[in-house]
């Protein structure tokens, strides 16, 4: 789970980490009024959504009169900002953070992410701030300083201090440099955190180190222990069907094709993802649907990919283990029958109780394509895609 900038600078300030005055406006007027409640003479009025390079996408404006503030909150809620992050769709823009303008010497990039190879958290920092990390390591690999961090021991002030000398910090500023370091750390850990990134952490002309922006992501298998952290989910921020699919106890992440995909089991979801783009095809989702395929579960799954207008077919593919063919083949027939399925179905069942599900669907009065191996479902669902395709294209031209 992804949170806003504002919501991470509160966080990360709990633990110590300095920040610069704001506030969050959900109106043009409103920001105005953040704008004249913090006083002095310029303010930044940034657009609060789940994406970096903001700036880039015109969604950061500095302004020196609190109606430029208006201005510029007019000109950016309600607005699809579309950055190198958001895809062509863009993220919907529905609060602003007005923030007093700080005069800034230099910046810094600073991360704490999981590890998984090491099993370590690794810090990541960079005296190239203010760009993204894979610009950093094409432009300057060298300017790269990574500390690992065992979880066991925590971050010591020794790796603090390693890391503020090597990202060139005056003697004077390193006390205030191994602060800011050990708050992002603490909050990584105490928080469940998977990201902690501070991009850019700046040093000001009066050299105060402040986190200018920030952001945040969360394991969500630990949200469950972290209530003050669901609370800050904005689910207007996330894709429609992967939040549904979530409520829902599925695993979805929709992706640009046209073939819809329900599988049990995230290496077998892959794997058919792969042998769909083999033969020529693109997947519409990645969507496991667990263990426990229950006829009401394989409903819901039917009613989640349909949800996609951009699919033209669905493969079902299940391996029966510690589930059963047959049932996944009733509930196949369950929500055939429900539901108003407009695109050609393919169904491949393995595994426990196969032939009795084969069987089932046989005897079924169901319009339904039937493969036995992988690589056969996968051709028929392409095959039937473009079949779909096509006769679509041919009802809505005669319909001209």
């Amino acid at each position: 789970m992804d949170i806003h900038e504002y919501q991470a600078k509160m966080l990360l300030a709990d633990f110590g980490m300095p920040i610069a005055r704001g506030g969050i406006a959900y109106s043009p007027e409103q920001a105005a009024y953040r704008a004249m409640e913090l006083g002095g003479e310029k303010w930044v009025v940034k657009a609060q959504i789940h994406s970096g390079a903001r700036g880039k996408a015109g969604g950061i404006k500095v302004c020196a009169t609190e109606n430029e503030v208006m201005d510029a909150a007019n000109e950016l809620l309600g607005r699809r900002l579309v950055t190198n992050q958001t895809g062509s769709q863009g993220k919907l823009v529905g609060r602003l953070y007005i923030e007093e303008a700080t005069d800034i010497e230099r910046e810094i990039y600073l991360a704490f992410v999981l590890d998984r190879s090491s099993e370590r958290i690794m810090c990541v920092a960079s005296s190239a701030g203010g760009m993204d990390i894979e610009e950093i390591v094409e432009t300057d690999p060298d300017a790269i300083v990574r500390v690992p961090i065992e979880p066991a021991v925590g971050m010591q002030d020794f790796q603090a201090r390693e890391i503020a000398f090597a990202l060139g910090m005056d003697s004077a500023q390193i006390a205030e440099a191994v602060k800011a370091l050990k708050a992002c750390y603490r909050a990584f850990r105490d928080l469940d955190a998977t990201m902690v990134e501070v991009n850019p952490l700046v040093v000001t002309t009066d050299g105060r180190i402040i986190a200018l922006d920030a952001k945040m992501g969360f394991d969500d298998n630990a949200l469950f222990r972290r209530p003050q952290i669901s609370e800050l989910r904005d689910k207007s921020q996330e894709d429609a069907r992967e939040m549904n699919a979530a409520d829902r106890g599925l695993s979805y992440v929709g992706l640009d094709g046209n073939i819809g995909c329900i599988i049990n089991g995230a290496g077998l979801a892959m794997a058919t993802m792969d042998m769909i783009k083999h033969v020529g095809g693109e997947p519409a989702n990645f969507l496991d649907i667990g263990g426990g395929a229950s006829p009401e579960r394989v409903a819901k799954a039917f009613n989640l990919v349909l949800s996609d207008e951009g699919v033209d077919a669905i493969l079902v593919n299940i391996f029966a283990g510690i589930n059963r063919c047959d049932w996944v083949a009733e509930g196949v027939i369950q929500a055939m029958q429900k539901l108003d399925v407009p695109v050609p179905v393919v169904v491949r069942l393995s595994g426990t109780n196969v032939e009795l599900g084969q069987q089932i669907l046989a005897d079924s009065d169901i319009d339904l394509i039937t493969a036995d191996t992988l690589a056969e479902a996968a051709e028929k669902a392409v095959a039937a895609a473009q079949f779909h395709q096509s006769a679509s294209a041919e009802v809505k031209e005669s319909e001209k």
